[in-house]
């Protein structure tokens, strides 16, 4: 059996031992080695290497998800291999599951259709600026949307652009002569053709997207169909994705039928009628939506990010879209693939118990203020005890900030990003932004690099004629502070 050696620091070391006595059935055997400072996130490689002597009895060994500092040296230097953990040592459960069924979200069957449905109202760069932003969120064509009443007299020119950068093109009109010049201006793809315009695409070399003359119409969406099949011709088939309450269940009942008459044809689902026309949270919508087009084995999906609840309705298909080929492929729930599509509730908000946050805060010999969430509220604590609330307005007068600009601001934006967390029900970790998943970009993290001294730090050293900070100076000096002071000290 594996054996694992952890390396924590010591508030967490209690705690990490329970969570890995609980783990049951063990799948290995372990052991948790506490390296000499008090918290095990500011845990740098550096440290490792001077506070762990070498060999190291185990088959590898795994250090705090925030750890910084190449690991890869480590594992060199120790001769087996080094990684990271969840950040959260009440993840590490979730951590190996999730390891032991090698979750892939790089795979995927559905072409993502990003609609710009202004098109006539852009110049060629500015399209062209759109569909590189819309490709950054996933998108594999970008379809150029066609407004009634409306010239679109650069139609050919930002067709040319957009291939000329690489893209894929379709053109989205119910103007037959629009179609026409997309076409043969090099799109590869035309929306929509009903059975009485299936004369464009004898004309040009665009695949067609064939849709019903109306959407409850199945019989000519099936004579377009049975048409370009026996002309040998590639092409789509879209049923037409009604909005609530104007028959969604029956359209997506059309979908269904249309697989089973058709079990092998390309099959496009345009969703942009329930994510655009409902006012609810675009990521459940797609969640849902992708799936469904999972089931059909849909091959293309049309959205579009028009709405400003639907501003990252691409992002968000990028990531349903891989999750519901990895369940289907797996024949598992869509669980435990990604949290990207749960951007406003965790599904684990509160790791730690009130009792739990009351014994790491009771081992505190410091005064830099902790935050932590659990299910009962806020605590912040250092050496001097610990305050509990729900409205920071209220703990502020505990804090003893009032002459110490620098560590109130940071309290206050810490405090406020707990109060949100606890409020939604979301993951609160001290010094780091909220998650909100593929609703908003994630800045990425150099794990590789120690953080440089926090602004509050820099404001003190400067008063001081550039000394350092100690940890007798008070109030909390932000975590990149504490773990510059951390990695300096030895003796810890």
């Amino acid at each position: 059996m594996e054996h694992i050696v952890f390396l924590t620091g010591r508030l967490a070391q209690r705690n990490l031992e329970k969570v890995l006595a609980a783990m049951q059935p063990p799948s290995f055997t372990w052991e948790v080695r506490e390296i000499g400072l008090q918290v095990a996130g500011l845990m740098t490689a550096d440290m490792i290497r001077r506070r762990v002597d070498a060999p190291v009895q185990a088959d590898r060994i795994m250090v705090p998800g925030r750890c910084r500092g190449d690991l890869d040296e480590l594992t060199a230097h120790f001769g087996l291999p080094v990684e990271r953990g969840p950040e959260e040592l009440k993840d590490i459960p979730r951590h190996f599951n999730q390891a032991a069924q090698h979750v892939d979200l790089s795979a995927h069957d559905i072409r993502i259709f990003a609609e710009i449905v202004d098109a006539p109202r852009l110049t060629v760069p500015a399209i062209v600026a759109r569909a590189r932003a819309l490709a950054a969120d996933g998108a594999d064509v970008i379809d150029l949307g066609c407004l009634p009443a409306t010239a679109f007299d650069h139609l050919e020119d930002a067709v040319r652009a957009l291939k000329a950068d690489g893209f894929r093109v379709s053109v989205d009109s119910l103007d037959a002569q629009e179609l026409l010049r997309g076409g043969r201006a090099g799109a590869d793809y035309l929306l929509s053709l009903t059975i009485d315009k299936l004369w464009v695409a004898d004309e040009v070399a665009a695949v067609p997207v064939l849709i019903p003359r109306e959407p409850h119409d199945e019989a000519s969406l099936q004579a377009a169909i049975d048409a370009m099949r026996a002309k040998g011709k590639p092409f789509l088939a879209d049923a037409i994705l009604d909005p609530i309450p104007f028959g969604l269940l029956s359209s997506l009942c059309r979908y269904q039928r249309l697989r089973e008459r058709y079990p092998d044809i390309d099959i496009m689902m345009g969703v942009g009628n329930v994510t655009e026309l409902t006012e609810a949270d675009t990521s459940g919508i797609n969640a849902v939506l992708f799936g469904i087009a999972a089931e059909l084995r849909a091959g293309a999906v049309l959205t579009t990010q028009v709405s400003g609840h639907a501003r990252r309705a691409v992002k968000e298909a990028d990531v349903a879209r891989r999750v519901m080929y990895a369940a289907r492929e797996h024949q598992s729930l869509p669980k435990g693939y990604t949290d990207e599509l749960m951007t406003v509730h965790a599904k684990r908000p509160f790791p730690d118990s009130d009792a739990e946050i009351a014994e790491t805060a009771a081992a505190v010999r410091d005064p830099n203020f902790r935050v932590q969430v659990s299910e009962s509220g806020l605590h912040v604590y250092n050496r001097d005890g610990i305050r509990r609330g729900t409205d920071p307005f209220a703990l502020w007068p505990q804090l003893g900030l009032e002459g110490d600009a620098g560590h109130a601001f940071y309290m206050g934006v810490e405090l406020a990003r707990a109060e949100i967390a606890w409020t939604l029900g979301k993951r609160y970790t001290q010094d780091q932004p909220l998650d909100w998943g593929c609703a908003a970009d994630r800045q990425a993290q150099d794990l590789l690099h120690q953080c440089a001294p926090g602004p509050t730090k820099k404001q003190r050293s400067a008063l001081r004629n550039d000394s350092p900070a100690r940890e007798s100076d008070g109030a909390s000096l932000g975590a990149a502070t504490r773990a510059s002071k951390e990695a300096d000290a030895d003796d810890l």
